[in-house]
């Protein structure tokens, strides 16, 4: 615990460090990932423990200091911060909340590839069985199903404008054969849009939408995101996101490179606090 690094805007979130091990880290995000960002680095990821450490050797005062605390949809990352900064805002990162609207449509997409895979190995035994060559349909891009659906993963994370020409190909085809995936597609690009031209009828628009379809790989998501609207909607008052704390987790991850692994454990953590605190 280091009291002296908190500040007005800070960051929470988990990071691996050896072996699987988490650890919660809390940022002063003035620092800017360098001398000073430090304000707590804990082992483990239990709410209560967490909670526990920071105010055993912090003053109410420096957690007072927090007007805006940046962190992702984990429930145990929105208690935290709700107990160690009572006056403060609770901004959720956008590009977190993204990730998990792009996850969604991503695992439908892997629904019906490890299906046409299935369907593909139970041809090749019957043709087998029959003593006749197995012959693969292709499209009209040379593409089998199996190969269009794990071919089409980058498409999907992307808008329309920055397709290339094989890909705006690739998607017809998709979305011809899989009605599905165009409508989760084109529900992801909707909250894209959502943070373009952002208005809280458009995100409870969006929530609806997903909650009146079929999708029950989406839905999960939306009803996330609608439990957590306000803190989604606290984006656009700083535009603050968690970039500071995931560029920290690069240079953890870069660190244990140059170094070439991790041998002792507790040297490897002083020399990260002597560097960052």
């Amino acid at each position: 615990m280091f009291p002296e690094n908190f500040g007005e805007h800070m960051a929470i979130d988990e990071t691996g460090l050896i072996n699987g091990e988490l650890y919660t880290i809390l940022l002063n995000k003035k620092a800017k990932g360098k001398k000073g960002a430090i304000a707590a680095f804990i082992k483990g990821t239990k709410s209560k423990n967490i909670v526990d450490a920071i105010y055993k050797k912090t003053k109410m005062d420096d957690l007072l200091k927090i007007k805006e605390i940046t962190l992702d949809l984990a429930n145990n990352m929105e208690w935290i911060a709700m107990q160690i900064a009572p006056q403060a805002t609770y901004t959720y990162d956008r590009f977190h909340v993204q990730q998990l609207v792009s996850d969604a449509v991503q695992t439908i997409r892997i629904k019906h590839r490890w299906i046409a895979q299935e369907e593909e190995n139970n041809n090749k035994i019957a043709d087998k069985k029959n003593h006749i060559p197995f012959n693969r349909h292709e499209f009209s891009n040379g593409d089998t199903q199996k190969q269009l659906l794990a071919r089409s993963r980058h498409l999907l994370y992307k808008p329309i404008s920055k397709w290339t020409d094989s890909q705006k190909a690739r998607a017809k085809i998709l979305f011809t054969e899989f009605p599905d995936i165009k409508y989760a597609y084109n529900l992801s690009m909707y909250f894209r849009n959502c943070y373009e031209n952002p208005s809280l009828h458009s995100f409870r628009e969006w929530i609806g939408k997903v909650i009146s379809s079929d999708l029950k790989e989406l839905k999960a998501v939306a009803y996330s995101i609608d439990t957590h609207l306000p803190g989604i909607m606290a984006y656009f008052i700083n535009k603050s996101t968690n970039a500071n704390i995931e560029s920290f987790n690069a240079k953890l991850k870069l660190f244990r490179q140059n170094t070439r692994g991790i041998k002792e454990k507790n040297f490897f953590i002083f020399r990260i606090l002597n560097y960052f605190v």
